[in-house]
């Protein structure tokens, strides 16, 4: 009885930290740009290199990701 005590505790324990992560800017980014209706495309190419392009009547992001995991952000505002 005691362990399924213990075992509760710990499942809400994991499951307040996992639910109050912290937003990458990345992720800000593709839901900003989603509220704002953007045309949004994402390719793959054979290296394993990630795009994410999205585009609104205000803002454009362009998102690279290579095969390593290094990532390169770029915001323009057409203001």
């Amino acid at each position: 009885m005691k362990n399924l005590g213990l075992l509760s505790i710990l499942l809400v324990a994991t499951l307040s930290f996992t639910s109050c992560r912290e937003k990458t800017e990345k992720e800000k980014l593709v839901e900003e740009m989603k509220e704002d209706g953007a045309v949004i495309e994402e390719t793959v190419d054979d290296d394993g290199d990630y795009k994410l392009k999205m585009e609104s009547e205000t803002k454009e992001v362009k998102i690279k990701e290579d095969a390593d995991g290094d990532s390169k952000i770029k915001v323009d505002n057409d203001n």
